[in-house]
């Protein structure tokens, strides 16, 4: 799971950068898909952020501890 979440950065980084470009060019429709890159690839993120926690919260002891 980090590792996709790692190229999901990669790719709201590059989405931000690409943008940036074209918005001081005046591009509007690279503009309006880069922006849409990187609301999905944001959302992306967090999904996968929140289904590690809660896949991780699975394997937790939920008992009283044995001494």
């Amino acid at each position: 799971m980090s590792l996709t979440n790692a190229l999901d950065a990669i790719a709201v980084v590059g989405a931000i950068i690409l943008a940036g470009e074209y918005h001081a060019h005046g591009a509007t429709l690279a503009k309006v898909l880069g922006t849409i890159a990187i609301v999905a690839a944001t959302s992306n993120i967090v999904g996968g952020f929140l289904i590690t926690d809660r896949m991780l919260r699975m394997f937790k002891a939920s008992g009283p501890k044995k001494p």
